[in-house]
């Protein structure tokens, strides 16, 4: 074989390398494709194993969307599929130790403005000019208003924990004990 043949098939066998090289590495990764968070479609949802479940992640995470994840996961591994929690996260406001089930949508609340000075008083027993914020109150700041007491005030935090955080006023209408004339009361002394 002549040098320039030599060196013709030499430049074709490190090109092929290269190509080989280039393509198992890109196979390589689409391999781990699904090992990282991806946010699934809904028609994605019913091909998904019994092992999987689907959840909708929104609020102040890096990637809201629906995702698939384990059966028996906690609110904490939904958050991380959504890319984790942004810098106006509230996590005091939401139990990531909860479980999700199939379906379920994990708010994770912003942080609300803090209360101007001089809004309660000095012990803290009176209720705030403003709203009482749904996501953020204690069950003290709850007892205050008009129709909830201690009782109606531990099921809205328990509804808090189980749920997630209230995104509109509304959403009260689920806890035992307020119907529509207490919602009423309470539409314009409170805040999600």
């Amino acid at each position: 074989m002549d040098p320039s043949t030599r060196r013709r098939v030499l430049a074709i066998l490190a090109v092929g390398l290269v190509a080989v090289l280039f393509a198992a590495r890109h196979f390589a990764r689409a391999g781990d494709a699904p090992a990282r968070a991806r946010p699934v479609l809904a028609a994605d949802a019913a091909a998904t194993p019994h092992s999987k479940i689907v959840v909708h992640v929104v609020g102040a995470v890096r990637r809201p969307g629906l995702y698939a994840i384990r059966d028996g996961a906690r609110i904490a591994d939904a958050v991380r599929r959504a890319g984790g929690t942004t810098g106006k996260a509230n996590l005091e406001a939401i139990n990531l130790a909860a479980p999700v089930e199939d379906g379920l949508q994990v708010v994770v609340p912003r942080r609300q403005p803090p209360v101007a000075e001089g809004a309660a008083g000095a012990t803290g027993d009176t209720p705030a000019a403003g709203p009482v914020h749904l996501n953020t109150a204690s069950l003290e700041q709850l007892d205050t208003l008009p129709g909830v007491g201690p009782v109606t005030a531990q099921k809205i935090l328990d509804w808090r924990q189980t749920h997630g955080a209230f995104t509109s006023v509304e959403d009260l209408d689920a806890i035992p004990g307020i119907g529509p004339a207490r919602l009423g009361q309470l539409r314009d002394l409170v805040a999600p």
